[in-house]
C-alpha cells in the first residue's frame, strides 16, 4: 500500500492532492477516529487535466494549494465528482471560483445535490460548464481515459466510480476506504479499520456493493484510489475478496463472538465461564466484548466477522439492557444475516432478556435480516450463575461447536 500524504505520486501521471485531518474526533458525528481521517483527491496529468473529487470544507484552501503545486502553472480542465457527501464535495464551489474555466463532471443526481448544497446561483454559474455522465460514459484526457461505473447506494444514490483504462486505476469513491489519516501509521494494517468503516457506513447496502463488484472485479485493476485511506497498489484480489465476503454477508473468520452487558458483574462472570467452556471444546476463536464499555462500531464489525453470535444480558425494565438493545438495533439496521445466534439471560426474579432479544431479531427478519438461525439451548440465570447454569452452558457449547 502506498502511504498517503498531501503530496505524493500515485504514478507519473496521477498525483495525490488530498488532506489529512487530525482535529476530528467523530467521523459522521458517531465513529471514533483516534488515528484521524483522510479526505482523498487526485489529479490526472495529461493533455487534459482532471481533478478527482474535492475535500472537506475545512481543508479547501490547502487542497487548492496542493492542486496548484502539482499543476505548475497549468489550469485543470475537469473536476470529476464521484460522491456528493460533504466530506468530499464541500469545496466544489471554491474550486469553481478558483478555476472558472473548469468543467464539472458528475452524475445527474449529483448535479441536483449541488443545487441543494450551493443554491440556485451556483447552479446557474456552472450550467454551461457541466457534463452529465453515467454507466458506460467515458471521458478522454489524452493517453488516459476514464470509464464510468454507476454505483448507486454505495452508499449514496448518486455515486459513480471511474476506471482509468491506461494505468488500470479504479477511483472507487467511498468503497475500499478506511478510517485513519494517511500520514499516520495504522498498527493494525488496512483490514481492521476498513472493516469497521465498511460495516459502519456501507454495510446495509450489500446487494448494491455486490452489483458493483460484478462490474469492477473483471477489470484489470492495478491500483485502487478510494476517497478515504491509502491507495491500494498490491494484492488487489485480497481487497476485492474481502469486499465480496463482507457485502455477501459471508463469514470472514471462523469463531464465536460473545457480546454482553452486565450490571453487577454476574452476567460477566457467566460469560467468562462460557468462553472458557467454548475454548476447551476447541472453538477456533472466542471473542468477548463488553457492549457498555467497548466501541460499539468495533463490536458491530466483529458481529459480522464471525459466524456465531452469543448475546448475554440482564433483564432491564421487563426487557433487555439498553446497551444490548442498541447493539442489536445496529445489526438489524445493517440487515444482519447468515449467522447463528444464541442467548444468555439474567434476571433477579423473572429473566426475560432472551425473549426480548429474540423479539428484536424477529422484527429484523421482517425488515431485511434473513437466514438467521437460533440455538435451541439457552442459559437462564437468576442473579448469579449456579451448577445448573454451567450444565446449560455445556449443552450450548456442544450445539455451537
Amino acid at each position: 500500500m502506498l502511504e498517503g500524504n498531501r503530496s505524493m505520486k500515485v504514478s507519473e501521471s496521477v498525483r495525490y492532492v488530498g488532506a489529512d485531518d487530525h482535529d476530528i474526533d467523530l467521523f459522521e458525528g458517531q465513529f471514533h477516529v483516534p488515528l484521524g481521517m483522510a479526505y482523498n483527491s487526485y489529479v490526472i496529468l495529461d493533455d487534459k487535466i482532471a481533478v478527482m473529487d474535492s475535500v472537506d470544507g475545512r481543508f479547501g484552501d490547502a487542497w487548492l494549494s496542493n492542486i496548484k503545486k502539482e499543476l505548475a502553472g497549468r489550469e485543470p480542465d475537469y473536476l470529476v465528482v464521484h460522491h456528493m457527501e460533504m466530506d468530499h464535495s464541500a469545496s466544489i464551489q471554491k474550486f469553481t471560483k478558483t478555476f472558472p474555466k473548469a468543467v464539472i463532471v458528475a452524475s445527474r443526481m449529483a448535479f441536483t445535490m449541488m443545487k441543494c448544497y450551493f443554491g440556485d446561483g451556483f447552479a446557474s454559474d456552472v450550467a454551461a460548464r457541466q457534463i452529465v455522465v453515467g454507466e458506460g460514459s467515458s471521458l478522454e484526457l489524452g493517453t488516459h481515459t476514464l470509464s464510468f461505473i454507476a454505483a448507486p447506494n454505495v452508499h449514496w444514490p448518486e455515486v459513480l466510480m471511474s476506471y482509468e483504462t491506461n494505468e488500470g486505476i479504479l477511483f472507487s469513491a467511498d468503497a475500499f476506504g478506511k478510517f485513519g489519516a494517511n500520514d499516520t501509521e495504522d498498527p493494525e494494517g488496512w483490514t481492521c479499520e476498513a472493516r469497521r468503516y465498511y460495516f459502519g457506513i456501507v454495510g446495509k447496502f450489500g446487494p448494491q456493493v455486490q452489483a458493483v463488484l460484478k462490474k469492477a472485479i473483471p477489470l484489470d485493476i492495478q491500483k485502487i484510489c478510494p476517497l478515504h485511506g491509502p491507495v491500494l497498489d498490491a494484492d488487489i484480489a485480497e481487497y476485492t475478496g474481502l469486499y465480496d465476503t463482507w457485502s455477501s454477508y459471508g463469514v470472514e473468520s471462523e469463531g464465536i463472538m460473545i457480546a454482553y452487558a452486565s450490571v453487577y458483574g454476574n452476567t460477566k462472570q457467566a460469560v467468562e465461564k462460557l468462553a472458557e467452556i467454548l475454548t476447551a471444546r476447541g472453538c477456533p476463536k472466542v471473542v468477548v466484548a463488553d457492549l457498555a464499555r467497548e466501541d460499539m462500531h468495533e463490536n458491530v464489525e466483529n458481529a459480522f466477522r464471525y459466524g456465531t453470535l452469543v448475546l448475554a444480558a440482564p433483564t432491564y425494565n421487563g426487557g433487555v439492557f439498553p446497551a444490548m438493545r442498541e447493539f442489536i438495533e445496529h445489526l438489524i439496521e445493517r440487515n444482519y444475516q447468515n449467522r447463528k445466534i444464541a442467548f444468555v439471560e439474567n434476571g433477579s426474579w423473572a429473566p426475560a432478556a432472551a425473549k426480548a432479544m429474540r423479539s428484536l431479531f424477529d422484527r429484523g427478519l421482517e425488515e431485511g435480516c434473513r437466514d438467521l438461525t437460533f440455538a435451541e439451548s439457552k442459559v437462564s440465570i437468576k442473579i448469579s450463575m449456579n451448577e445448573k447454569n454451567v450444565q446449560e452452558m455445556e449443552r450450548l457449547s456442544q450445539e455451537l461447536c
